[in-house]
């Protein structure tokens, strides 16, 4: 049965129980393999065990910060739970619009009884962020458009004389800027020292103008899937993930190209300001949502690592395709091998003034 047409049964299902009309609960996420991923592991099981909610999705995350704000200045918070990566969740927790959480208190222990705060250990990065996967933006090729000799080097993306053709990157600086001054010679440990000087900003604008023109840009973690499935760019960017649904399970003619991918986390937050009942109703639903079977149950669907250490040993075959899950994670030790670790506190410090600058130059 399809995943649409299981939620439609279940959502009827829960919007009728008991007679009563469920309350609805938008839980906010970033949509395609991911978002699937996330209401096959949690979003059903938590339906059928609380017939008086009915979980709404919004697939606006690469926009949260923005509009939560928003909905902060307009006194009006139409989300409930909302999925962010680990920078904007710091960002939102400084801005007091997500709400502080005991990890210890609010959040399941590990089946031995292992504190939450010791199972997540270092990626609880902020106290109003619950992490629930590691991930990483990597790049995905055609791998019947780079001829004989693939690429084996993200530096490839710069290089359009070996690989013509046009690429996708993200519509913003993060990771982008990163990759710039890699393949522009800066040493892995300089960068973020490198890119906080304004000669380090215009060292990375000016590797990226060189293959601007080759760039189709994108806002949803969906949109490098369908350009490389559609064949209008050589290779893209996306999250590895997206990357595995289509080399996996659409079976399409498409690589990973792990080299110097981006480790990042990916979490919930609780908006500030929500009334009491919903809060309480969000925190219910965070607490199964991220429980150590939950984490490892969503490792079924896609190829991101749980960020509990006790769902670890959990992880197993994939839910349909049968195959083994660990060879596709990105903290697997072949894939491993280059991983660039992105600094969340410089981030959260740089984001806004360098958002800004990313669209002043798109825009030239």
């Amino acid at each position: 049965m399809s995943l649409k047409k299981t939620m439609m049964i279940a959502g009827t299902a829960m919007l009728f129980a008991g007679g009563a009309i469920a309350e609805d609960m938008t839980i906010v996420s970033w949509g395609g393999a991911y978002s699937a991923s996330q209401e096959n592991a949690y979003d059903i099981p938590y339906m059928a065990k609380n017939p008086d909610v009915n979980i709404i999705h919004d697939a606006s995350s690469n926009e949260a910060v923005a509009k939560l704000r928003a909905m902060n200045e307009a006194g009006n918070i139409t989300w409930d739970v909302v999925d962010v990566v680990a920078a904007d969740g710091i960002r939102l927790c400084d801005e007091g619009l997500a709400m502080e959480l005991d990890a210890d208190t609010q959040l399941a222990p590990a089946p031995d009884g292992t504190p939450a705060s010791e199972d997540f250990g270092a990626l609880m990065v902020a106290d109003c962020f619950i992490p629930q996967i590691v991930y990483s933006t990597t790049f995905g090729y055609r791998t019947d458009m780079v001829g004989d000799t693939p690429p084996t080097s993200v530096c490839a993306v710069f290089d359009t004389t070996a690989y013509p053709g046009k690429r996708s990157l993200e519509k913003r600086p993060i990771n982008n800027m990163e990759w710039a001054l890699l393949c522009d010679g800066v040493a892995k440990e300089d960068i973020y020292d490198v890119l906080e000087t304004e000669a380090g900003q215009a060292q990375a604008f000016a590797k990226l103008d060189t293959i601007k023109s080759d760039v189709i840009w994108w806002s949803a973690g969906a949109d490098t899937p369908q350009l490389l499935a559609d064949g209008e760019v050589i290779m893209g960017s996306t999250y590895n993930g997206r990357l595995f649904s289509l080399i996996a399970e659409q079976n399409q003619p498409v690589a990973m190209l792990w080299d110097a991918q981006v480790y990042d986390l990916d979490g919930w937050i609780i908006p500030a300001g929500l009334s009491p009942e919903r809060q309480k109703r969000a925190l219910d639903y965070v607490y199964f949502a991220t429980d150590t079977q939950r984490l490892a149950d969503q490792a079924k669907y896609i190829s991101y690592g749980p960020a509990r250490k006790s769902s670890a040993p959990l992880v197993g075959k994939h839910a349909t395709l049968g195959i083994d899950m660990a060879p596709h994670m990105p903290t697997d030790p072949e894939n491993a091998k280059n991983v660039l670790l992105p600094n969340y506190e410089w981030w959260a410090d740089y984001r806004d003034d360098l958002d800004a600058k990313f669209q002043a130059w798109l825009s030239k």
